[in-house]
């Protein structure tokens, strides 16, 4: 088994490189943007609709979806479509 002898300097580049990514994480959280897919339950707890309001959603086309196996998937980007066409302005 090689021994591999670290220096200083390659500790200080993983740590830049670790900070990065870090910040690149929270930055994605903060817009909301971590999760591509969500799951049902996810789309009705952030949505507060009822199960069969979702499966309505998806049978009139109203919210697009993708069903692997016998999980149902919806892009997070579909919903912010359907949430901006709905959007309901009261600016007289």
């Amino acid at each position: 088994m090689p021994v591999t002898v670290l220096t200083t300097e390659d500790l200080m580049e993983f740590k830049l490189e670790l900070f990065e990514e870090l910040k690149q994480l929270l930055s994605d959280h903060l817009k909301g943007n971590l999760r591509r897919y969500m799951r049902s339950t996810e789309v009705m707890k952030f949505l507060h609709i009822s199960a069969g309001t979702l499966q309505n959603m998806r049978i009139n086309g109203t919210l697009p979806y993708t069903k692997i196996g016998g999980t149902i998937y919806y892009d997070t980007e579909d919903l912010q479509r359907v949430m901006q066409k709905y959007r309901v302005d009261n600016n007289y």
